[in-house]
């Protein structure tokens, strides 16, 4: 019954668009309210990536705020699929979960999805998928129904590649490997993100506001779903 509950739960997410999904135990994990987690990822087009290898575009921010409306329609429907059932769920949405001015949440979506066997925290600091790259959006939902886990990811996979840490524009990037429970301090310096966001998108776009994507744009794992999205080589 676990599973057949997993199944059509998952169905009801692809069917809304989710490109990804995973089940976690968030036993034990700060800022988990309920103990398992499920994390959504939707890939972000190939043509906006490949030109965010350039630079920003307004293409990106459009696509960055339609994701991120998309992905709270997903969530939403998955934790009203559970409630109907008669488990507690709630969805992680945009607008329920508050990000600081550290640009820290209660529990992080990138947390429910290494967990859940999404993938791994590269050395940007940023979740990377098998599948994608860095190239996704990410959201989650919280809930108490008896979903069986899927493997969590515990290592990195990045080995001794800094493509990401050579090419940040803002130098925020330390070249470590993660580890779960890392402090996010040793990945990336935030301030130094957020400053070279802004004058990247500034000049760019004329906007002023901090979003870059360079880091996942020419991550290998990045690169390589755009050579299969395109057909074209990396």
């Amino acid at each position: 019954m676990e599973q057949e509950l997993k199944e059509a739960l998952f169905g009801l997410l692809a069917e809304k668009g989710a490109g990804l999904m995973g089940a976690a135990n968030l036993s034990g994990v700060a800022g988990a309210e309920l103990p398992v987690g499920v994390a959504v990822a939707v890939p972000l087009p190939p043509k906006i990536v490949r030109d965010l290898q350039s630079a920003p575009t307004l293409e990106y921010y459009a696509a960055y705020h339609a994701l991120n409306e998309k992905l709270d329609g997903i969530v939403s429907c998955g934790a009203a699929f559970l409630r109907e059932r008669g488990y507690a769920a709630a969805a992680h949405t945009t607008k329920t979960v508050r990000k600081d001015a550290d640009w820290r949440t209660p529990l992080p979506h990138k947390t429910v999805a290494a967990r859940a066997g999404l993938g791994w925290i590269g050395k940007s600091c940023l979740l990377v998928t098998e599948e994608y790259g860095s190239a996704v959006r990410l959201s989650s939902l919280v809930t108490d129904a008896p979903l069986p886990p899927d493997r969590p990811v515990s290592e990195s996979r990045c080995g001794s590649c800094t493509v990401c840490v050579r090419s940040c524009p803002g130098r925020a990037l330390t070249g470590a490997l993660w580890t779960p429970e890392m402090p996010r301090e040793a990945l990336f310096r935030k301030e130094d993100c957020k400053k070279a966001q802004i004058e990247r998108m500034k000049k760019a776009t004329g906007m002023e506001t901090d979003l870059c994507g360079l880091c996942f744009a020419v991550c290998p794992y990045t690169r390589r779903y755009l050579a299969r999205a395109t057909g074209r080589g990396l």
